[in-house]
């Protein structure tokens, strides 16, 4: 027998690493040029394009050896027309899918808890809307970074867990109506395909593909405590600079299981300069990093499916608002989390951030705000104008609709986020 230094037996295990990372690279980078094709025009919700991608994630992830729910692959949903992102356009109605595949678990025990993996595969379409480069309206915004990177990594992470077996089962799926306020996975949380009450984490992969300087971004790690040991652990083979960082809200479809109380993460490599312009295309893709993130990400997935003990749910508060003088301008924030699915009249709540205003002030998902200081609030935008005028700091009352029945309630408000 050879005797090998640590640094040779190192040196073994990763060449041993890189060769099915290699195959994974190709195979992936193949399904995200699918996705990106200018054949689907963008992916825009409702649109052909749209259910052509749909289609193709059905096909995939049968191959890969998932199982559809019993309701079928495809959970369709119709956009509200008086959704706050598509009021008065041409998308207001139209119908979305999204595409979910399950593997069991394979432990008795732990089979009837499922962690959930997603992935956004809607875009832009042919623009403007969304769209950060105006000039290029009627051109593919494809998407590649955004979303088609983590769409083609639910595939892969699908392929890998089908053999590493988890203990728990894992739901895999590809939202539509992302880029219209996070409304797929909004409808998938209100008629989720597993028992909710049995629905453990969920890991979100959005923007994945442009991995530069070995910089990986991975938000909501304070949503359970187990969260940042288990990342730096697994890290520890990737050598990723990882930054693990923040609660579980922001722009993506974690937001919305957050927001229903859910331990979340958001895998991400940042924004870059491409981001919903026409330019967003497959050639810039880091194929070789992809595959890295997304196995990465795999190895979280099947650490959580696989982890005896349940998760330690955590409620972050959001950052202390800075006292008014520090805040220059008029603006303020009642702490609120739109339900973006949902019309008006008023402002539907999926939730409220803890320790907020509108938590101290006793408003709670579900609550339709349709007042605040003594002004009407027909929907979102007319929410946005109110706050505007408004001083942090400054007592409010708010008028709140709670089971059909209006609730006055007082409410101190703060700073806008970011300010």
């Amino acid at each position: 027998m050879t005797c090998r230094t640590p640094l040779a037996l190192a040196l073994v295990a990763a060449a041993g690493l890189a060769a099915p990372l290699r195959a994974q690279s190709s195979a992936q980078l193949d399904d995200l040029k699918t996705l990106a094709s200018d054949a689907w025009g963008g992916r825009l919700t409702g649109s052909a394009g749209a259910d052509s991608a749909a289609e193709f994630l059905a096909r995939r992830f049968r191959q890969a050896g998932l199982r559809a729910p019993k309701e079928g692959w495809f959970q369709p949903f119709t956009v509200n027309p008086d959704a706050p992102a598509v009021k008065g356009t041409p998308l207001a109605g139209v119908q979305g899918r999204n595409v979910i595949g399950v593997l069991p678990g394979s432990d008795k025990r732990l089979r009837g808890e499922a962690v959930i993996v997603g992935a956004h595969y809607d875009h832009l379409g042919p623009g403007p809307f969304g769209a950060l480069d105006p000039d290029s309206t009627g051109r593919p915004h494809n998407g590649a970074d955004d979303n088609a990177s983590g769409t083609s990594a639910l595939i892969a992470i699908a392929e890998r867990l089908r053999k590493a077996k988890p203990k728990r089962t894992v739901v895999f799926i590809a939202f539509s109506g992302e880029e219209l306020g996070v409304l797929g996975s909004s409808w998938y949380v209100k008629h989720s395909a597993w028992p909710w009450d049995s629905t453990t984490a969920m890991v979100n992969m959005d923007m994945i593909g442009r991995l530069k300087n070995e910089r990986l971004i991975v938000y909501g790690v304070e949503t359970a405590r187990e969260f940042r040991p288990l990342l730096d652990s697994l890290n520890a083979t990737y050598k990723f600079d990882l930054k693990a960082q923040g609660d579980g809200f922001g722009p993506s479809d974690h937001s919305s299981f957050y927001a229903a109380r859910k331990p979340v993460l958001h895998v991400f490599t940042d924004l870059h300069e491409d981001y919903h312009r026409a330019t967003d295309d497959w050639q810039k893709i880091n194929a070789d990093g992809l595959a890295r993130v997304t196995a990465y990400t795999a190895d979280v997935v099947l650490a959580l499916a696989n982890r005896a003990a349940p998760l330690t749910f955590v409620d972050i508060p959001p950052p202390a608002p800075r006292p008014v003088a520090a805040t220059g301008a008029k603006g303020a924030s009642l702490g609120t989390v739109p339900d973006m699915a949902a019309g008006g009249p008023g402002v539907t709540l999926s939730g409220v951030r803890p320790g907020g205003p509108a938590d101290a002030a006793g408003m709670r998902a579900g609550d339709v705000l349709v007042k605040v200081a003594g002004l009407e609030i027909a929907d979102l935008q007319a929410m946005t104008d109110v706050l505007r005028g408004l001083d942090a700091g400054a007592e409010v009352e708010v008028v709140v609709l709670r089971e059909g029945k209006p609730v006055t309630l007082k409410a101190t408000l703060g700073a806008p986020r970011g300010r």
